[in-house]
């Protein structure tokens, strides 16, 4: 098979939220195909700083951004130093997430502010950095913008109902993009299931994490847990030039848990 359509040479990326998980993880895979990485972070620069030497190690450049994706200044600003420093944006990878872990069942367990802050960071977070992003791409007459997004989404499960509503709308969102920000422009989704990342640990405690990596291996398709390589490669996909025919599509990764989930539960 030809390696030729996953290099990525002379691409600058940037990818939200790549101090930790999911984020890091697609901000190495991508330098190790030749691109020129941007690391964001909000809080986290210690883990940011071991990213950024991570891709440093691979040979690839790199540059590390504090910025809040749920300001739109930042968002601006993020995109522009990074054109300050490379002169282009390729790829977007919008990773940034967040969630407040309360029972569905639980109507009073999320406030208006919940929601807010959510939806801030999950949804218009995302807006706002395309739309950042946006003017450039379409100026090089090229760009591949990801969002990650999860199987909550599609199923209405997860952490919360607003997380779950969140990213269904960041899948509706990524149909709509997709077709206004065309022909230069490509944005899909990923939808992953469960993926044991340091933050999940923090959020609930070593003994329920390992719980629920247990329950992922006994009960999806494929028998496995996600990592956040996993999701990575996903990511990748869409960026690099073997996506290039696609556009307005989600990608479950998931070990297969959505064809395991009831109808309801798929509803």
């Amino acid at each position: 098979m030809s390696t030729t359509g996953m290099r990525l040479d002379g691409k600058v990326a940037i990818v939200t939220g790549s101090a930790t998980g999911i984020g890091a993880a697609v901000a190495e895979k991508l330098a190790a195909r030749g691109a020129s990485v941007v690391v964001n972070y909000t809080k986290s620069l210690a883990e940011a700083e071991a990213t950024q030497a991570a891709i440093q190690a691979i040979g690839a450049q790199t540059r590390l951004i504090k910025a809040d994706v749920s300001k739109d200044e930042d968002c601006r600003r993020l995109a522009q130093e990074t054109l300050d420093a490379f002169g282009r944006i390729d790829i977007l990878v919008n990773n940034a997430g967040t969630t407040k872990i309360v029972d569905h069942a639980d109507l009073e367990g999320l406030t208006a502010e919940d929601w807010h802050w959510i939806y801030g960071v999950n949804v218009v977070g995302a807006f706002q950095m395309i739309r950042a992003v946006a003017p450039s791409m379409k100026a090089l007459g090229y760009g591949a913008i990801v969002n990650v997004s999860s199987i909550a989404g599609i199923a209405g499960i997860g952490s919360s109902v607003a997380y779950a509503a969140s990213k269904g709308a960041l899948n509706t969102m990524t149909i709509d993009l997709a077709r206004v920000l065309a022909p230069e422009i490509r944005v899909n989704a990923v939808c992953p299931g469960f993926v044991g990342t340091r933050w999940f640990k923090d959020a609930k405690g070593q003994d329920f994490h390992d719980k629920m990596v247990a329950n992922q291996i006994k009960n999806t398709p494929l028998r496995r847990s996600g990592m956040p390589d996993d999701v990575a490669d996903s990511v990748v996909f869409f960026c690099a030039e073997g996506a290039q025919h696609i556009t307005g599509e989600f990608l479950i990764a998931d070990a297969g848990l959505h064809l395991s989930l009831t109808p309801l539960a798929r509803r």
